[in-house]
């Protein structure tokens, strides 16, 4: 994979396609092949005539690990995907993002509205503003010896995941601490790009979509059905409306 620096960190994106550059930012423990390209979603977009970039956060996929929680910070890693559009010399694009990539996504919205003609928040509602009540049970379930010591159905469904992908465990686990950074009520209101707030029917982590989306200026809600948190993401419905949002942007 292709690598830039973004300041001094080794970050990994891949490009495919040509049209409008759509950057896709993926959720804690994933990567861009687990959660764009695997799930049909690069595929998806590209039939639609859209450029997806895909990057992998620090800490991730084929990026740098790295082990200090301060480096883990949302709004440090939505500096990450600035950085990759300067790299790619890209001025604005649609910007989509699941779970944590769409709280990276959104501070990015928040600092850098020039750069973000629409946003897609998947699998985040309202727990935008309030951070992630699960973060220790999680981190206790990544640094376990063994799967057979993780008795939270959370931390379970984290630790089965990262083991899965066969990632760092102990660079998500620094990483878990700080990159649920909450965004203030306040500032989710100054986010003033087209947004699509997309959460499963039975998401019991990511808080209210309509309620997000009532909070934002421009925003509108959509309901993917009978998902839960880890089985929304490459929904057909959610890519459809995904689909049907960009167009009405660019429109």
């Amino acid at each position: 994979m292709p690598q830039f620096l973004s300041d001094g960190i080794a970050i990994a994106y891949e490009s495919h396609g040509a049209g409008p550059p759509v950057l896709l930012i993926h959720g804690f423990g994933s990567s861009g092949k687990v959660n764009w390209l695997d799930t049909g979603w690069v595929e998806t977009l590209t039939a639609a005539g859209y450029r997806a970039i895909t990057i992998d956060n620090r800490g991730h996929g084929a990026s740098r690990k790295l082990y200090d929680t301060r480096l883990y910070f949302a709004h440090d890693m939505a500096l990450d995907a600035v950085r990759l559009l300067d790299h790619l010399g890209i001025r604005r694009c649609a910007v989509v993002g699941y779970s944590m990539g769409a709280r990276i996504a959104a501070f990015l919205a928040l600092a850098h509205p020039e750069r973000v003609g629409a946003l897609v928040l998947g699998g985040m509602g309202l727990n935008l503003t309030s951070g992630l009540a699960d973060s220790e049970e999680i981190i206790e379930a990544l640094t376990a010896e063994s799967l057979d010591l993780v008795s939270g159905r959370v931390g379970r469904q984290f630790r089965i995941f990262a083991d899965h992908n066969k990632a760092d465990r102990a660079a998500l686990a620094a990483c878990m601490v700080n990159s649920r950074e909450p965004m203030s009520a306040d500032d989710a209101r100054r986010i003033g790009v087209p947004t699509l707030v997309a959460v499963g029917s039975d998401d019991e982590m990511a808080g209210s979509a309509e309620a997000l989306a009532a909070l934002l200026p421009r925003a509108e809600a959509f309901t993917i059905p009978r998902r839960d948190h880890m089985r929304a993401t490459g929904d057909k419905a959610f890519k459809a409306a995904t689909l049907a949002f960009l167009a009405r942007q660019a429109g």
